[in-house]
């Protein structure tokens, strides 16, 4: 369910709690005489953590070879009892044929979204706000062709409604793209790590799709961990990530250049548990030393008390005589 309005596009998640693990679909929208949709897993992607949110070029099937869309996006989960709270990412990138979705793996923490009282999760409703600015358009399909082409907009459009279409492996693969003969989820991680390694998989062995598919997961898994904080990176994760990396390495991948990050942040995670430990130290001699200067203020306020009196009123002539 949704509604339009200027490059703003509303969409509210009902029966959130209901929905399994598989993506759901926003109407189709258009801005910037582009054709739109929103694409949600409730349950996340790959480790039922996060909502992830994407959105998604709806038409991308059937639009002529070189398009291109290049927009600032702005993606929403609304806080339905205090605007303020609710959660905006951005980003600008340009959609394409190899891209035709972009969104946010870990958009909010389920625990966040499904907290009581939180806001995020009222009447059992999400409600998303989408802006997108179209900076650039290349490569349209004019009116034409999709009178030529009913049978591919008809299956598009079905897709979008259909909760069955999901299961289908053809409707599937719509929504995956393929990566140097890996298929994985929209994501310009996985674009970006094959152009800057572009050997990385160079003696992969494995033909089988859904083998490929698993270490390209753990693949951006293992990456998506090492871009965590070191604040949120715990001991559980550095272990899982060194499994990771082991298991990338045995399977042939070449991950020099990620072995190097992982073990420099180790470094710098050793460091902050001994920063740490240093400051609680640090923090109980402060206490301590407190304490001391208190105990010292108060003996100085019991002395300069017994030097008053003892000083008391200089004596008479009386006094002396």
């Amino acid at each position: 369910m949704g509604e339009e309005a200027d490059n703003k596009f509303r969409w509210v998640i009902k029966k959130f709690s209901s929905l399994g693990s598989e993506r759901v679909f926003s109407d189709i929208f258009v801005v910037g005489s582009c054709k739109w949709r929103l694409m949600a897993y409730p349950k996340g992607v790959r480790d039922n953590r996060c909502f992830s949110l994407f959105l998604v070029v709806a038409d991308f099937k059937i639009l002529p070879c070189g398009w291109k869309r290049h927009t600032r996006l702005r993606l929403n989960v609304v806080n339905q009892l205090s605007e303020e709270l609710s959660i905006l990412k951005e980003t600008q990138m340009w959609f394409d044929q190899k891209t035709p979705a972009w969104g946010f793996l870990a958009m909010l923490p389920l625990t966040e979204l499904k907290a009581e009282n939180g806001g995020f999760l009222v009447n059992d409703e999400v409600k998303i706000v989408v802006e997108v600015d179209v900076v650039e358009v290349i490569g349209k399909l004019e009116e034409s062709e999709e009178a030529t082409q009913p049978l591919k907009k008809v299956k598009l459009e079905a897709f979008v409604e259909s909760k069955d279409l999901l299961k289908e492996t053809s409707s599937v693969e719509e929504e995956i793209i393929d990566v140097n003969g890996f298929h994985v989820l929209p994501s310009q991680v996985s674009n970006r790590v094959f152009e800057r390694y572009p050997e990385i998989a160079s003696v992969f062995q494995a033909k089988k799709q859904h083998l490929r598919t698993a270490c390209m997961y753990v693949l951006l898994s293992l990456i998506e961990t090492l871009c965590q904080s070191l604040e949120e990176l715990s001991s559980d994760d550095l272990v899982g990530g060194d499994n990771a990396l082991q298991y990338l390495k045995f399977s042939g991948f070449k991950v020099d250049w990620l072995e190097k990050k992982l073990e420099e942040i180790k470094v710098k995670k050793k460091e902050e548990q001994i920063g740490e430990s240093r400051m609680q130290e640090l923090e109980i001699e402060l206490k301590v030393f407190k304490k001391k200067c208190s105990d010292i203020e108060a003996l100085m306020e019991t002395e300069k008390t017994k030097l008053l009196v003892n000083r008391g009123s200089p004596l008479t002539l009386d006094d002396v005589l």
